[in-house]
């Protein structure tokens, strides 16, 4: 199974005292089509006028924000993890407020992220499609959070997201937060030192999460690994679970429509997984609760004792998700 190495890990300098100018004389954000440099984020976008473009942004530090209108945009660091933008906030939402046609956002580190509503994000995706690479999200309240948009799709690769759901407002915030978008797929990034809420909470109709690391060992009231909060068809394979001892809801690594089903999950695959327990973790629980109904298959994953496979809608509970343990643990069996 491939596990991925965290950004965080190799990047740490970049979360340090700046290593590198807060801005190039020339300007540290330019635009590559009108090989122009602006002194802000802000600038270089509007200098598109709606236009398809990418702006590649020098090494440093940057307490800037930017919100995207219109047409296809790439944001690209020069250096990968080099450009970090610290508490940056638009419209009371985001570092990157995008609602363009498309997004892409590559080598860029957020961080402090914090807004009153306690949603504060290094992404918020509003509209259109997005493609996330390369990335770190550290000790915001939230990392990627979306709105609704049905015909457009998410996709986050190695990336990584740490320190991330704390809100003080108890609405509820989480490492990444999908919407109603198409479809999401999140590779070879890692989760990690949660804060609160989710890891992953996604209301779409279709996922792949393939290759990821979920690490809640050092989690602080934390619930759900993934949260397939209306149901999803799709694969969730190739990752690897560490359940912590400080979480809020123990109950379940893993949900398939505890909030409602809105969406099919019949033939959701979720295979090749390794699920574990860290130290001080003392309870049973459960690796896949499925509320949806439907026939999802959980096969060939490597669970820790204490880790019952499966639980569907009638034994769960509708209160706290609890598994009535069912004791054969068959694995490959079709819930």
């Amino acid at each position: 199974m491939h596990r991925p190495v965290s950004l965080l890990a190799l990047s740490l300098f970049a979360l340090a005292a700046p290593a590198y100018p807060q801005a190039a004389a020339r300007g540290p954000f330019t635009v590559t089509e009108l090989r122009q440099s602006f002194g802000r984020l802000d600038e270089a976008l509007a200098a598109l006028k709606g236009a398809d473009g990418t702006i590649t942004i020098a090494p440093g530090r940057y307490n800037q924000c930017a919100v995207q209108d219109a047409g296809r945009v790439a944001f690209v660091a020069e250096v990968p993890g080099s450009v970090v933008f610290d508490r940056g906030v638009c419209e009371g939402k985001a570092t990157l407020v995008l609602r363009g046609t498309s997004a892409r956002v590559d080598g860029i580190v957020f961080t402090h992220v914090l807004v009153d509503d306690g949603n504060g994000a290094g992404i918020r995706i509003e509209k259109g499609d997005l493609v996330v690479t390369n990335a770190m999200f550290v000790d915001n309240q939230c990392g990627i959070l979306s709105a609704d948009d049905a015909g457009s799709t998410i996709s986050i690769d190695h990336s990584t997201f740490a320190g991330l759901g704390k809100d003080p407002t108890g609405h509820g915030a989480h490492s990444v937060y999908i919407g109603g978008f198409g479809t999401v797929k999140i590779t070879r990034s890692r989760f990690e030192r949660g804060t609160g809420g989710h890891y992953v909470k996604i209301r779409a109709p279709r996922v792949e999460i393939l290759d990821n690391s979920f690490d809640d060992s050092a989690g602080h009231a934390t619930n759900y690994m993934i949260d397939l909060s209306n149901g999803a068809t799709g694969r969730i394979a190739g990752n690897s679970f560490v359940a912590g001892p400080d979480k809020e809801n123990h109950s379940t690594m893993i949900t398939v429509a505890p909030e409602g089903v809105k969406n099919s999950s019949a033939g959701l695959i979720v295979e090749h997984n390794v699920a574990r327990l860290s130290p001080g973790f003392s309870w049973n629980t459960t690796f896949v609760g499925n509320w949806s109904g439907d026939r999802i298959v959980v096969r060939d994953n490597d669970l820790a004792d204490r880790i019952e496979p499966v639980g569907s809608r009638g034994q769960l509970s509708a209160a706290a998700g609890l598994v009535d343990k069912v004791r054969a643990k068959v694995m490959g069996k079709i819930f």
